[in-house]
């Protein structure tokens, strides 16, 4: 079984930085994509920024320019660096990510518990 565990998020003031990361753990043998969703309360939960191996990374449009995403493939790490914050960036933050989990191909997608980020003006 693979879960994923985030961390980092916190209090923050509007126009700061905050750095959250999630780490996979249990039998992976390759990264077929990682990335962060978003749920504000009352809100659909939305994406933030997804990375695959090989690809450019996808951002959402309120988080373009501002949030940067990227993944250790190694370590099965991602890190979602959010800069100029704002007070709508408040919301649980949940990693996302699919591996393979077998030779055979077998995949595993799902999801962290989430991390909350509340961001003050």
């Amino acid at each position: 079984q693979v879960r994923l565990v985030e961390s980092g998020g916190r209090l923050a003031q509007s126009g700061g930085s905050l750095t959250l990361s999630c780490a996979a753990f249990g039998n992976i043998v390759r990264v077929n994509d990682m990335g962060w969703y978003r749920q504000a309360p009352g809100k659909q939960r939305e994406l933030v920024a997804t990375i695959a191996p090989g690809s450019t990374a996808s951002y959402g449009d309120s988080v373009k320019g501002r949030f940067i995403v990227s993944a250790d493939l190694v370590k099965n790490t991602v890190t979602l660096q959010m800069n100029s914050l704002l007070p709508e960036d408040t919301a649980v933050y949940h990693c996302n990510a699919e591996f393979v989990i077998s030779d055979d191909g077998a995949t595993w997608h799902g999801w962290g518990p989430g991390t909350q980020v509340t961001v003050t003006s």
